[in-house]
């Protein structure tokens, strides 16, 4: 029985030693870590990354696959989906370190399998979802940047761009900001302007080039 941890850093403000602190810190026991770096979630699917492709190869029945959140394994709904539905039939429990939800085989009750499912459905979904608008407000925000000008750059951001996505992935599953607080460390305030303006937080980092 093996606990691995699986870690997609896509970008230079994720760090492979934060998914692992992080996990560590919600209680779980890592027996190998496993990561995809500078892999985009949306342009590469599990299977054709080096180390997304090891777990099919590793993970055995009653061994544990840990992410911090299921948009570690991607940002393709059908990928994300048909992942997860492959790795519950070998017998293999997944576990995210967000929310401390758990996906497994075990029932055989039709109505949780049923609930399962659609649940994992709605994450993939909306991990797709999030990193389509996180795109579309970083596009927003490169163009707002550019009628402000550089001149105008204001106050330096709290966060950084993997905090900000986090921060609308967690907003977009209906959290609230008290609760992503906890999440994300950023204050409720922060939150409320994320929710409510992102073109405008992704505009600041791009003024600052973050």
């Amino acid at each position: 029985m093996t606990t691995i941890l699986y870690a997609r850093v896509s970008t230079r403000d994720q760090t492979l030693e934060h998914q692992v602190t992080q996990a560590e810190a919600a209680g779980f026991k890592i027996d190998e870590v496993v990561a995809d770096h500078g892999v985009s979630g949306v342009r590469h699917q599990l299977q054709d990354r080096t180390e997304g492709r090891r777990l099919y190869d590793k993970l055995r029945s009653g061994d544990t696959l840990v992410l911090r959140w299921l948009d570690r394994l991607g940002r393709n709904y059908e990928d994300v989906t048909d992942a997860v539905r492959h790795f519950i039939r070998q017998g293999v429990i997944i576990r995210t370190v967000i929310n401390d939800m758990t996906f497994d085989g075990s029932t055989t009750d039709p109505v949780r399998q049923a609930v399962r499912d659609a649940m994992i459905a709605f994450l993939a979904a909306t991990a797709q979802a999030q990193a389509e608008a996180a795109k579309a407000a970083q596009q927003a925000g490169i163009e707002l940047a550019k009628e402000k000008g550089d001149r105008f750059r204001g106050r330096k951001p709290s966060y950084d761009r993997a905090t900000f996505e986090l921060a609308l992935s967690l907003l977009g599953l209906g959290n609230g900001p008290s609760a992503v607080s906890k999440q994300t460390g950023l204050s409720r305030q922060t939150l409320i302007r994320i929710r409510d303006e992102p073109e405008v937080a992704a505009a600041a980092m791009e003024r600052w080039g973050m």
